[in-house]
């Protein structure tokens, strides 16, 4: 296999080369094709964003100042979206300032590559950073596979149609309101879908069954907590996802599933969720019952409050957000899950990058590499 191919005999990656001069990039494109990499060139700002958001690409090369946009600016931009937040970016410039590198990382960057660049500095950091965006776009189709997985579950309840929907709507309004952090927000976004991941392993004469469950199937249905973590603990990603999994039915007095956990031994992310799931049994339609007002709702969450089982402050909470905002919570757009919970953790949004120091220059010995003209 040639050492420029993939082992499917592709392209080794995409990289986005963005520099308005053009000679300059005309040289790091013939040299990053001759190693085996698909190039796309952007010659400002806003060519280069939009290239980020329109093209399947691997790594960044992005030159720091470019008429339209600055590079650091469309370096921001890409780690606040959604779409392109796990896209390597190489920063490259010719400023030597130790603001400017404080910049680029502030910014998101992954590297940052003084100008004239060496070449064989260039291509280890292009190839490293593609391997990572690999894994990357590996670990996301993993994430996919356990989210399809989560809604085959809903599918097969009529009953519980845009329940998780709601639920991940629902917990991460509460959780904002509450003061949690991006990455718990964000965690409650993902364990509203992925939450009863488990019921996979549940019949589905249980799971549908109109009259209340015999000793047998409930036991079978108080399993599911844990196999549902059992089935996500492989992805790293969703490393605060697995306490909601496995705790969103305890109850304050110790006597939920499955490990009778009591008051703030719950984490306070899964009895966020516990607080918008029981609503929002309580208010839609179920085999066993028609859907109840709002009212009725929490008059039984207060009631069920006072017998030791929900987080009272939360309930009132989740009340006063309802009232507040009374917004058509079933009519509103699916919240996107796919790469937010991919950055979990990670403060500039690449998910499992190794941190070392950003833009050390390699030491090489003087007059033996080419160089990258500026």
């Amino acid at each position: 296999m040639s050492a420029n191919l993939s082992p499917n005999n592709g392209p080794l990656g995409t990289v986005l080369v963005a520099d308005d001069n053009q000679a300059a990039r005309d040289v790091v494109e013939i040299m990053l094709r001759t190693h085996g990499y698909r190039v796309v060139s952007a010659a400002d700002g806003p060519q280069a964003l939009a290239l980020l958001e329109q093209e399947p690409v691997d790594v960044a090369l992005i030159d720091s100042i470019m008429p339209g946009q600055s590079g650091f600016a469309v370096c921001r931009a890409a780690k606040d979206r959604p779409e392109t937040r796990l896209t390597p970016i190489v920063l490259i410039t010719a400023l030597g300032r130790a603001e400017d590198r404080i910049r680029a990382t502030e910014a998101g960057a992954d590297e940052f590559l003084n100008k004239p660049v060496r070449k064989e500095e260039l291509l280890a950091r292009v190839k490293s950073l593609a391997r990572i965006k690999h894994f990357t776009d590996e670990l996301e189709g993993a994430e996919t596979v356990v989210f399809t997985l989560a809604a085959s579950i809903e599918a097969k309840d009529p009953y519980t149609e845009g329940h998780c929907d709601r639920l991940s709507r629902y917990s991460v309004a509460l959780g904002k309101r509450l003061g949690l952090s991006i990455d718990e927000c964000t965690a409650l976004r993902c364990g509203g879908v992925v939450h009863d991941i488990g019921k996979v392993a549940v019949p589905e004469r249980v799971l549908l069954k109109p009259r209340p469950l015999d000793a047998h199937e409930r036991e079978l249905m108080e399993k599911h907590p844990v196999i549902g973590e059992r089935i996500c603990a492989p992805l790293k990603s969703f490393c605060q996802v697995l306490p909601i999994i496995r705790w969103h039915h305890e109850r304050q007095d110790g006597s939920g599933y499955p490990d009778h956990l009591k008051g703030d031994q719950i984490p306070i992310t899964a009895r966020v969720l516990q607080t918008a799931d029981i609503y929002d049994a309580l208010t839609t339609d179920r085999p066993y019952r028609k859907a109840l007002p709002a009212e009725r709702a929490f008059a039984i969450l207060r009631d069920e409050v006072r017998r030791g089982w929900w987080d009272g402050a939360l309930v009132n909470e989740f009340e006063k957000l309802l009232k507040e905002s009374p917004e058509d919570w079933a009519t509103q757009q699916a919240m996107p899950v796919l790469g937010s919970i991919s950055a979990l953790g990670s403060p500039n949004g690449s998910a499992g990058k190794p941190r070392t120091a950003r833009g050390r220059a390699a030491r090489w010995e003087e007059g033996r590499e080419a160089l990258i003209p500026s």
